[in-house]
């Protein structure tokens, strides 16, 4: 399946990826990968360990150069020409799977620090909220259900409320793209039916894009799926479609008794 076939005008989209081949000392890691995610889509990318999942965050977010193939952000920056600090200056902010927060620091001062982020050393220590950024301090901590914890230290947070906050320290620099890797391994039922409201809120204000091995949550999403196998798309749709897939079944979901 060319998961590029109907494929909107590069213009209209916020990442391209178009024919993306890594290879690593003999083994492909991506190969000919080519799909697209609109502005303010919602998407979830699937596929078995090795599918090239990692790899495809890492060659967006400038960590891993292709070996061929295009990967444009906003339909014109090409990205493979950019670092990591470039690309991450441009709008596209990445979260892994562990949260990494200040675990010293209070919620507060999370979000605070990573809005100061984009400034010297030097000027992140004079650095001081004025009243519009201590706005948007508050409306992510609204987003994000942290308001209530505000002062406490991040590190007494569950690890459900430290993905929150590391999505809201992401927040804070007012991304166009998040790439967000495995949002609810480890959490709670009710965690993590919190982050699936969480994704599908912010998404529309800028494109949402998750790594998941939660098939449950990720119908729960109710957007358009991305399965990857050995580097490329193997099949794209509403997960209902893609669960019923005999490729999918066959090299990822399985069959049952």
């Amino acid at each position: 399946m060319n998961a590029l076939q109907n494929k909107p005008e590069q213009t209209d989209t916020i990442l391209y990826i178009d024919g993306v081949t890594v290879d690593f000392d003999g083994f492909r890691a991506l190969n000919a990968l080519s799909f697209y995610v609109l502005a303010g889509e919602l998407r979830a990318i699937i596929g078995p360990n090795g599918a090239g999942k990692t790899t495809m965050m890492d060659v967006v977010t400038g960590k891993t150069r292709p070996s061929s193939g295009m990967v444009y952000f906003n339909g014109t920056v090409d990205l493979t020409r950019l670092d990591e600090a470039r690309i991450a200056n441009l709008g596209i902010g990445r979260k892994f799977q562990k949260p990494t927060v200040f675990e010293n620091q209070s919620v507060f001062e999370n979000l605070e620090l990573a809005l100061s982020g984009k400034r010297g050393v030097f000027e992140s220590l004079l650095f001081r909220l004025n009243g519009e950024q201590r706005d948007r301090v508050d409306e992510i901590l609204e987003t994000i259900a942290l308001t209530a914890q505000r002062h406490d230290r991040a590190g007494s947070l569950s690890h459900g409320q430290k993905q929150w906050l590391e999505i809201g320290m992401l927040l804070m620099q007012d991304p166009d793209l998040l790439l967000i890797d495995e949002p609810v391994a480890g959490m709670t039922d009710a965690e993590t039916a919190q982050t699936r409201q969480l994704l599908t809120s912010i998404a529309g204000k800028r494109s949402v894009v998750v790594v998941e091995h939660d098939m449950e949550f990720v119908r729960e999403l109710d957007c358009r799926v991305t399965v990857l196998h050995e580097g490329s798309v193997l099949a794209e749709g509403v997960m209902a479609a893609v669960q019923n897939d005999e490729r999918v079944i066959e090299v990822y979901l399985g069959r049952g008794d």
